[in-house]
């Protein structure tokens, strides 16, 4: 198990720096000012307390929704709706922080509450429809995110649109829903604080609950846990509706934490980071915040590099994709590995022996 985990780690260390340096050799090759981008795009993010601010303020919907997804990758279910899970659950805090009226306290809360059932709801369809008529969620997931984009289009323009904005958005978001701000000088809200209970939390139902063992094991093996005993159909609609519940909570509190109207025309994108979050942490809830973190310094980063500099922020995109191509790809490092396998392998033989 060690020496897997130190594989890994080594793995995705390697295709992390493989992608840094790729980035480093376009940025030299297309900039006429290839060092004030380079220090804008690694220090940038860095230098100021409102530009870390802006680094964690991103990471927490990272967080949430590489959770959401972590949980269902490690049950094998390719569930996409994280996207649309995190969405919804945007729209329930806005429907309740305008229709809703209750104390400072109960009211947020109550509103991430529903945003975490709508999502839960969103998300588990595509296990329903895979465990009743086995279609695939990939597909299923990916459809139902837009159906989740049009239900929230039509409440915000029809229910709760202010014509009063100057813009398509929604009426203000009492201060009696709002997220309290943790750091003066930042927009870093108690969302923070919500997201690393959420971390323990799935570690510990992961890694020391029986379903969190069922979980693990149907997505290791499905064969072997019918066989076990394990009812597989339940542990494919529970991971899916946790992940769900996760996500709508992480949309709930972005939209609570950061906005003052709901405005989200588009699906906002933090479904499909959570992907890239979830495979920089194989899937294991404790090193989804460094993931999450070091997507959200790089995006920052970008930002100011565009800003600051000649290089598009687009380079982020080609760090990513290299980071996921060789992460996903088997043969990478497989060498590498084979040496620790027989390494292990002669070592316990030797003790054996003796």
């Amino acid at each position: 198990m060690r020496k897997n985990l130190k594989f890994e780690v080594v793995r995705t260390s390697m295709a992390i720096l493989i992608a840094l340096a790729v980035a480093l050799i376009i940025i030299f090759l297309t900039s006429n000012e290839p060092g004030v981008a380079l220090k804008e795009f690694v220090v940038g993010p860095i230098d100021s307390l409102r530009h870390f601010g802006n680094v964690i303020e991103l990471a927490i919907p990272l967080m949430f929704t590489g959770l959401a997804v972590s949980i269902m990758f490690k049950a094998q279910q390719f569930n996409l709706g994280a996207e649309g899970g995190f969405f919804i659950g945007g729209v329930a805090a806005m429907v309740v922080a305008i229709k809703v009226s209750l104390p400072v306290v109960a009211h947020p809360l109550v509103a991430i509450l529903f945003g975490g059932i709508l999502g839960a709801i969103v998300v588990s369809i595509p296990a329903f429809m895979k465990v009743r008529w086995n279609a695939t969620e990939l597909v299923s997931s990916l459809m139902l995110n837009y159906i989740a984009l049009f239900i929230g289009a039509y409440l915000l323009n029809y229910h709760f649109r202010d014509p009063n904005s100057g813009a398509i958005a929604s009426y203000k978001i009492p201060k009696t829903a709002k997220l309290m701000v943790i750091l003066d000088g930042t927009r870093i809200h108690a969302g923070l604080i919500i997201v690393a209970v959420m971390v323990v939390l799935c570690y510990y139902f992961l890694y020391r609950t029986k379903w969190g063992y069922e979980i693990r094991i149907t997505g290791e093996n499905k064969r072997f846990a019918e066989y076990s005993g394990i009812n597989t159909a339940k542990v494919i609609i529970l991971s899916q509706v946790l992940g769900g519940f996760i996500a709508g909570m992480g949309g709930s509190i972005e939209v609570l934490g950061l906005y003052r109207r709901f405005t989200w025309q588009t699906l906002p994108g933090y479904g499909w980071d959570g992907i890239i979050v979830a495979i920089l942490a194989r899937n294991n809830p404790l090193y989804v915040p460094i993931g999450a973190i070091f997507l959200a310094y790089l995006r920052i980063g970008a930002d100011l590099m565009s800003r600051g500099s000649d290089v598009q922020s687009e380079v982020v995109a080609i760090i990513q994709g290299v980071i996921i191509v060789f992460i996903v790809a088997e043969s990478f490092l497989s060498k590498y590995k084979h040496k620790l396998v027989y390494k292990e392998a002669k070592k316990l033989s030797v003790k054996g022996v003796k």
